[in-house]
């Protein structure tokens, strides 16, 4: 459902558009009034460790799309110089969300690109496992998963697929 003249757009107290409606496990936005889950609070700077654990606890539990705005706000807010690697993150809980909603082709592209700027990232840096990242295996999870998503069947259980982060 869109703005109406009844149902104005939804707005954050600075004034910018923020959806209110619920959304579902994996980010999808339900009808108002239904229960969804609860939603990950925007903007919170964590420490990269405290980011790692809190994704780590949501992809466990099914979740790469509330994972994928806690990395957000590590790439927004994080140290100078890891926006790639916070954001190749993202795309990677991204990749898995398009994967478990049945999204064969904008799964495996996200879940490509997430490992390729990981990878970038950790040739420029010269760092495969920052804040105990494993980025070796995680690379490795995103191309094999990526490759089973484009070819296979879909959607996949998110739970399952999660990666380990370290």
């Amino acid at each position: 459902m869109s703005h109406t003249p009844d149902r104005p757009r939804d707005r954050d107290p600075e004034g910018r558009a923020r959806s209110a409606r619920p959304r579902d496990g994996l980010g999808r936005p339900l009808p108002y009034g239904a229960e969804g889950v609860a939603r990950q609070p925007e903007g919170l700077v964590r420490t990269p460790e405290q980011t790692v654990d809190e994704a780590q606890g949501l992809l466990d539990r099914g979740r790469p799309f509330h994972a994928h705005e806690v990395f957000e706000d590590a790439w927004k807010s994080g140290p100078a110089g890891e926006e790639q690697l916070w954001r190749s993150l993202a795309q990677l809980s991204v990749g898995l969300t398009h994967a478990a909603r049945g999204n064969r082709t904008g799964g495996a592209r996200l879940l490509r690109r997430g490992a390729d700027g990981l990878a970038e990232w950790a040739d420029r840096t010269g760092t495969p496992e920052p804040y105990g990242l494993a980025l070796p295996g995680l690379l490795d999870w995103a191309r094999e998963l990526a490759d089973r998503t484009e070819h296979g069947q879909a959607p996949v259980d998110a739970a399952a697929e999660a990666p380990r982060l370290r």
